[in-house]
């Protein structure tokens, strides 16, 4: 009688490969990736500078050319698809470019008054004592002045001019990027996460790089995004009262201003830079809405 002897076939592996891990600024980018509004707003945006950016190939005229046969001409008049202004200049042309003035001036000033302000704040809020009480108050004086009041009372003291403007813009956005990074710093400096670091013995460098920047970054970029519009409302409105860019250049500021006499003439051409002005700033607060969402990190 033969017996046979079944053998035991050896279990079956799996070989599953864990999903990947996606760090902070992961999620960040899944969140926006998934966030209609956000990627619409800012496609129009992205498409703003890019046109700002190569204006000089896509303008269908000289943006300083006038021509007082062509003044104030409506929509699709041989050729110029937004008209013409008071001095028969196209002003599809002086959008393009003068979107790069524009851009640059609101654009600027928040980086700038970001490393200022942010550097400040960092610094009072790790220090504490007298360096925050120092600190602070210098900011105090010149958050208790109105944004608006206070650009144009620097500018108007220094004279016009786009630099002159954005040095303006610059100290106004300082004092309150300086008191959201010294509020966030402050929170951060207290947690369990610091003391640890210190006791360990890490240099203050490193202590400041990885355990106080990498938190309080986050607050400060999404507080420095929704600047971003109203520092090219402010520029707009300099320009407007004659303290920022000075003619001839193309700002949209300075054009709304030159076309103001002409709004009962040709409207519709007078509205145009405003127009400029309100899509950029449109799509420029809901990209900072958006931002801000994808960086909860409590959604």
């Amino acid at each position: 009688m033969s017996t046979t002897t079944a053998t035991a076939s050896p279990p079956a592996t799996i070989n599953a490969t864990p999903p990947r891990q996606r760090g902070y600024w992961g999620n960040v980018g899944y969140r926006l990736r998934y966030d209609p509004v956000t990627l619409l707003f800012g496609t129009v945006l992205l498409l703003i500078i890019l046109c700002a950016i190569f204006a000089p190939l896509i303008a269908p005229f000289d943006p300083y050319q006038e021509s007082i046969i062509r003044r104030l001409k409506p929509p699709g008049y041989r050729g110029h698809i937004l008209g013409t202004d008071e001095l028969g200049r196209d002003v599809l042309s002086r959008i393009l470019f003068g979107g790069r003035i524009t851009l640059t001036m609101g654009i600027l000033p928040v980086m700038v008054a970001t490393l200022i302000g942010g550097g400040l704040g960092v610094l009072a809020g790790f220090a504490g004592g007298l360096i925050n009480a120092l600190i602070m108050r210098v900011m105090d004086v010149f958050y208790a002045f109105p944004s608006v009041l206070l650009a144009v009372a620097i500018s108007g003291a220094m004279g016009g001019g786009a630099v002159n403007g954005m040095i303006a813009l610059t100290l106004v956005f300082i004092p309150p990027l300086c008191r959201v990074a010294e509020t966030a710093t402050t929170q951060v400096r207290n947690l369990d996460f610091v003391d640890a670091a210190k006791a360990t013995g890490a240099p203050l460098r490193l202590v400041l790089w990885h355990h106080v920047l990498g938190n309080i970054l986050g607050p400060v970029l999404i507080y420095a995004s929704s600047l971003v519009s109203v520092s090219i409302i402010l520029a707009s409105g300099l320009s407007f009262l004659g303290l920022g860019v000075t003619p001839p250049e193309p700002d949209w500021g300075l054009m709304l201003n030159a076309l103001r006499q002409a709004i009962y003439i040709s409207p519709l051409v007078a509205a145009m830079p405003g127009i400029a002005i309100l899509i950029t700033s449109i799509s420029m607060n809901m990209v900072s809405d958006g931002l801000r969402s994808a960086m909860d990190v409590r959604s």
